[in-house]
């Protein structure tokens, strides 16, 4: 009973949030994807000619949202789940754990790419300490590829939870990039502890 009295409150507060209601107006998959948007605002990373790769892409919301800015680069989505076709959007099924799906991303795009994004998050186990510290590892490995496969000058963007490992992220971020900017959408929710990184500029270890 109270599963569902808990399940019945955050479908009110969902159907209440403005986030979530322009998402199904103007045609966006996820509320997220209006996150990306204010992010692309104040750090300004999309533009025509970028190849990006979009880490834990499902639903879809990021990739639409990148759709539109990107008219002539290239747009990689990842997920382990299945995702819906977004036009000029090419979609590849795996996890990035895999050492195949690396090598299929690194020949997809021939060459040092300019933004890598990343909205991984760790299926919840009802422990959010356990959530937030999974969620970071998916953090630290996205970063690993934006390092090897970005152009000097690209741009890492991740999803993460305060938490334990935050330190180690922050610090692996700042041995890697030149500038690291921790932000927080005004569409993530309030009582969310998630937060999001963005860097740029590689550093030569």
């Amino acid at each position: 009973m109270k599963k569902n009295r808990i399940s019945k409150n955050w479908l009110i507060k969902k159907h209440k949030d403005q986030f979530f209601k322009q998402s199904k107006i103007q045609g966006y998959r996820s509320r997220s994807a209006f996150k990306l948007m204010e992010m692309d605002q104040k750090f300004k990373f999309l533009y025509k000619n970028t190849n990006l790769l979009d880490l834990g892409s499902v639903p879809g919301g990021w990739s639409q949202v990148a759709a539109k800015k990107i008219t002539k680069g290239k747009i990689l989505a990842v997920d382990v789940k299945p995702m819906k076709k977004i036009e000029n959007v090419d979609f590849l099924k795996g996890d990035l754990f895999d050492n195949e799906i690396l090598e299929k991303i690194y020949t997809y795009f021939g060459k040092k790419i300019d933004v890598v994004v990343s909205d991984m998050a760790a299926n919840t186990s009802g422990n959010k300490s356990l959530d937030s510290y999974r969620t970071g590892e998916l953090c630290l490995k996205g970063m690993n590829l934006a390092y090897k496969i970005l152009h000097k000058n690209g741009s890492f963007l991740s999803k993460v939870f305060m938490g334990s490992i935050f330190v180690e992220i922050n610090k692996k971020a700042n041995e890697s990039f030149k500038n690291v900017i921790k932000y927080k959408p005004l569409s993530s929710r309030k009582e969310s502890k998630e937060i999001y990184i963005y860097c740029s500029g590689i550093k030569v270890l």
